[in-house]
């Protein structure tokens, strides 16, 4: 049965995206916002020239699962995903919106990314070596790449607005948005991993690591740590490293649900990662959707829409 067209760009209600990120089309609705995600597919810091079917349903629907799941930790900026709740002037998008999309509350983000860590792979993998050390916080000597960490840590970094987002200490986070509420965004952080990576555990996969952002909401007299809402997306393979338990071997990179077809495709065809992008096979579009089809499906016990 052929894939699905992949979805690139929107139109939503007659007009432009407001905001585009890699992946998603952000329209502002004034005190709310309506995130759409795409099929879109970056590596290496571009969106490639194919995007991959149902990508972003899996994205947005795997979201909303752990938003639902984790209200108990922090509040967060979902509204609704079901578009007969959006504002009438989008109703003649309906069908396009269905499954991949969020109306949310409209918060002012912080300019941190919030990252839990598990186990030693990819940028922290890299420091460790270099320094023994990740994000400030000395680790055992003896580490091999992926193994678990004795506990679970907590490494910020600052939102690049083009390029990698550079790993920061705590304490550097903290003079950036502030002492206090970055001991809350560690609190929170290293919570939702936990229960992240306990629910996941029970599925067969291991959270390597995630990350998180955070916003506020309008004041209202409070202080800050207590306007704190989840945004963005929560536990997706976009924005974590999802290992089978199954053949989990520390020592080396493990297999996982996101991108490994594509960076693996990349890699074979020496594309020297600068523009132009190149397109992907069909192969390798169609595995890149069953690791994530497949994510879904095990994390959430329920099948895409």
């Amino acid at each position: 049965m052929p894939l699905a067209t992949p979805l690139l760009q929107t139109t939503i209600a007659h007009r432009a995206p407001d905001r585009h990120g890699k992946v998603r089309d952000i329209y502002d609705l004034g005190d709310r916002l309506l995130i759409v995600a795409t099929d879109r597919i970056s590596a290496f810091d571009y969106v490639l020239g194919s995007g991959i079917p149902d990508k972003g349903k899996v994205l947005t629907q795997l979201s909303a699962f752990w938003f639902g799941r984790t209200r108990g930790i922090v509040s967060n900026h979902l509204l609704s995903t079901d578009p007969r709740d959006y504002p009438s002037e989008l109703a003649a998008d309906g069908a396009v919106l269905a499954g991949r999309s969020m109306l949310v509350r409209k918060t002012v983000p912080l300019p941190i990314e919030c990252v839990a860590r598990g186990y030693l792979s990819g940028s922290g993998w890299k420091e460790y070596v270099a320094t023994g050390e990740v994000c400030g916080i000395k680790l055992p000597a003896d580490l091999v790449e992926s193994d678990r960490l004795p506990e679970p840590i907590f490494t910020p970094a600052t939102k690049a607005a083009s390029g990698h987002d550079l790993n920061i200490t705590e304490e550097e986070a903290g003079k950036l948005v502030g002492t206090a509420l970055v001991k809350r965004l560690r609190d929170l952080t290293l919570g939702l991993y936990r229960e992240g990576a306990r629910h996941a555990g029970t599925c067969g996969i291991i959270v390597a690591d995630t990350k998180f952002e955070f916003g506020l909401l309008p004041d209202g007299g409070r202080p800050p740590e207590e306007r704190l809402v989840l945004i963005d997306e929560a536990l997706t393979p976009d924005s974590s490293r999802f290992w089978p338990r199954d053949g989990y071997q520390p020592g080396g990179a493990q297999p996982s649900f996101d991108k490994q077809f594509v960076r693996d495709y990349l890699e074979r065809i020496r594309w020297n990662k600068q523009p132009p992008v190149p397109s992907l096979p069909d192969d390798v579009v169609e595995k890149t959707r069953e690791k994530y089809v497949e994510a879904y499906r095990r994390l959430t016990g329920r099948e895409l829409k």
